[in-house]
């Protein structure tokens, strides 16, 4: 079913003779500008004129007719409620009164009043917050208004081309139109404004920096920006075909062509082995923003702020769409919904509640990218087919992935490839995840940084060839590792237990475990590991 626009959604409401709704913007002009043209809509198909009243606290009530001293919220409502014409009261800023009980007391009169009466009456609750008493839950109607969408903003961009004398066909005006998704009408025409201001014409880098600033100022979404691309991402090549055959599917050919939107993977596996960096690449590989959402700041010891909070995300993700939204770490912000009842009121369960639901049914071209560690704190209605398009599991390097990924840092730091012995550093790296191998690279560079600085030799002559990055050094400082293959062996089988039945191999290889190719190599001199390793190994040879 088609979603209904904000602004008709709210003029079906009022022909429908709600009493009361409530209107949930931060876009007080915007929204009032709306209910203007809607009674002049009404007015223009009824014999019966409806007059428009705006209230505040500090103005009292304004518009078609004026009576500035009823500024108190209970005098205001009896007001209304006494009013003999027909009419529509928006009342500015009104949450704030709905923790006094006479006002929602008067409220729910009001209710059953204009129910009664003969000639139409609406009250509107306009308001950033959404604030609702339970008490009066049943009795009004609920309308988010939406931030401004693509036809708004690009009219709003062509007022200021015209104005300006800007040359930009339609091709750049769809582009800067795109860059300002997410923003209110007001911030995009101060954007636009400082723009114009710092460059004389519309600059795509002020648009973006001033979307950034916006996202971030709220707390719960970070506007992320990376410096990875897909080739920085080693290994994988199951999940990395999957995610470029789906690269395209958010246009409208896409659509015509009968694919659905594609709503967003889980990656479950072992710490360090690529989960992450995948997420910061896809964004670069499908030119789309990367919004982070930290779960854990959602949830606020305000009553009622966490759910808001969540409808906040939901909505300024759905407003920038298409885009790809990144939880990370999943199981710790969603750990508590089975005891949520006793330990919260229920709280971490009604936001939960409300994502999963969204994740469903939403219909927005926004690709969810969630990654966990721990598979036993993720609750299972996440898990249920339809949540996500799949389910990926991301396991320790093979020895071909090692490789790869030994390959990707060593160019990194500028060093020839061709002067290293691939096959010698994926067998001493066996067992290690990919960050183990990122950080054996960065300690054999700090070892031969060391080395340079330390020798002694004439300030012309030739530089120690020993004093640099080489296969031995990465060797040696892969021997100082103690990896997770060790440290959390009985972990890691657990969770590959979990995912043979439940997960798709990143890597293409069946889920399980892998033998030899699981544990480190013996033969090593640094740091001890060698006994500790070959003590396992024992252990595991005695257990068989």
């Amino acid at each position: 079913m088609k979603k209904v626009e904000s602004r008709t959604e709210l003029e079906h409401l009022v022909k429908a003779r709600y009493p009361i709704v409530y209107v949930n913007s931060s876009e007080e002009e915007r929204v009032e500008h709306a209910v203007r043209d809607i009674r002049d809509t009404l007015n223009a198909k009824s014999a019966t004129p409806r007059k428009l009243l705006f209230w505040s606290i500090t103005e009292g009530f304004t518009g078609d007719e004026e009576f500035t001293d009823l500024r108190d919220p209970i005098k205001a409502l009896d007001f209304i409620i006494r009013y003999e014409d027909s009419a529509l009261f928006a009342l500015r800023d009104f949450h704030p009164y709905l923790r006094d009980p006479v006002v929602v007391r008067r409220l729910r009169d009001c209710h059953r009043a204009f129910k009664e009466s003969e000639r139409p009456k609406n009250v509107l609750l306009l308001s950033p917050l959404m604030k609702i008493p339970p008490e009066i839950e049943a009795e009004l109607a609920v309308v988010d208004f939406a931030l401004p969408d693509r036809a708004e903003l690009s009219a709003l961009i062509r007022q200021f081309r015209d104005a300006y004398q800007l040359r930009h066909d339609d091709e750049h005006l769809d582009r800067y139109t795109e860059a300002a998704l997410g923003l209110t009408y007001d911030e995009a025409s101060y954007v636009l404004a400082k723009s114009l201001i710092r460059h004389r014409d519309f600059d795509m880098n002020t648009i973006l920096s001033e979307k950034k600033a916006i996202i971030r100022k709220s707390g719960l979404l970070e506007f992320y920006e990376s410096n990875e691309v897909f080739a920085d991402v080693g290994g994988l090549p199951v999940l990395k075909e999957w995610l470029r055959k789906r690269q395209k599917a958010f246009t409208q050919k896409a659509r015509d062509f009968g694919l659905p939107v594609p709503k967003g993977i889980l990656l479950i596996g072992i710490p360090g082995c690529g989960k992450s960096l995948t997420a910061k690449a896809v964004g670069a590989l499908w030119q789309m923003p990367l919004l982070r959402l930290d779960v854990g700041k959602v949830f606020s010891g305000l009553v009622g702020s966490s759910e808001e909070n969540i409808r906040k995300v939901i909505s300024t993700a759905e407003a920038v769409a298409p885009a790809v939204l990144w939880l990370d770490e999943l199981e710790k912000g969603f750990s508590g919904v089975q005891s949520s009842g006793q330990s919260d009121a229920g709280t971490t369960a009604r936001v939960f509640g409300s994502f999963i639901t969204w994740l469903q049914e939403k219909t927005s071209p926004v690709f969810v990218i969630a990654t966990a560690n721990d598979v036993s704190m993720l609750p299972p209605e996440l898990l249920r087919k339809g949540r996500f398009d799949e389910i990926f599991f991301v396991d320790m390097p093979t020895e071909e992935e090692r490789k790869e990924i030994f390959r990707i840092h060593v160019t990194k730091k500028n060093r020839a490839i061709e002067l290293f012995d691939l096959d010698e550093m994926a067998r001493a790296a066996r067992g290690f995840s990919g960050a183990e191998i990122e950080q054996a690279v960065v300690c054999a560079l700090y070892d031969a940084f060391e080395k340079r600085t330390a020798s002694e030799r004439p300030a012309d002559g030739p530089p120690d060839p020993a004093a640099d990055l080489t296969t031995e050094g990465i060797v040696r400082a892969c021997g100082d590792v103690i990896p997770l293959s060790l440290t959390m062996k009985e972990r890691i089988d657990e969770l590959r237990d979990w995912a043979a039945a439940r997960a798709r191999s990143a890597s293409g290889l069946p889920i399980g475990p892998r033998g030899e190719d699981d544990l480190p190599d013996d033969a090593t001199d640094g740091g001890g590991r060698k006994g500790m390793s070959a003590g396992f190994r024992n252990l595991e040879l005695e257990s068989d």
